[in-house]
């Protein structure tokens, strides 16, 4: 189930990851629901939202990550 808004993502995505992050998590998030719609284009017995929500978090860990008090925070150039 693609996501139109960020005030629509998870409780999960919402609490923890500031407001730029979760864009990239929801774009992420659509462009993979849409890209492994297929099971074959999937690895092992993985559905599709679990699959594009990895990919969803690994997008976001491309240009965030947790600082000492476990806050997502922009990584630094």
């Amino acid at each position: 189930m693609p996501y139109d808004k960020n005030s629509k993502l998870p409780d999960q995505v919402k609490n923890n990851l500031p407001q730029k992050a979760q864009t990239i998590y929801r774009k992420a998030f659509n462009a993979a629901w849409d890209q492994y719609e297929s099971p074959a284009k999937r690895r092992g017995d993985a559905d599709r939202e679990e699959t594009a929500h990895r990919v969803a978090w690994s997008a976001v860990k491309k240009s965030y990550q947790k600082d000492e008090q476990g806050r997502w925070v922009p990584k630094k150039s």
